[in-house]
């Protein structure tokens, strides 16, 4: 089962407010081809991180709005939050490595 969420300009705030784990946000697009690079890095660290780390991705064509609030300027962007609160962030494609070694600090 994933663990990854869809998340929208209309659900966004709900979404990352009511989860009990951190949620890593992906920012990412259909055209970017570093975006679909990592969306399978994404699943596959949910599935390890099961119970501890929910992934959420937000199109940024579809729902600006939560883009523009986290000044997403590059993606892929990913946003860790934490109680609701973005805690830290990396942009560009990450090797499953440098993604677990970010999220390591954090989880």
């Amino acid at each position: 089962m994933s663990k990854t969420i869809e998340l929208t300009d209309d659900n966004f705030e709900q979404e990352i407010s009511r989860t009990e784990v951190p949620i890593l946000v992906d920012y990412w697009a259909e055209w970017c081809g570093p975006c679909k690079m990592v969306a399978p890095i994404l699943e596959e660290v949910a599935q390890d991180l099961d119970g501890k780390l929910l992934i959420g991705k937000v199109d940024v064509d579809q729902n600006k709005d939560s883009a523009l609030k986290q000044k997403v300027m590059s993606i892929p962007t990913l946003v860790l939050f934490k109680n609701g609160e973005p805690v830290d962030q990396r942009i560009g494609a990450l090797t499953k490595t440098q993604l677990e070694d970010f999220l390591s600090q954090h989880i």
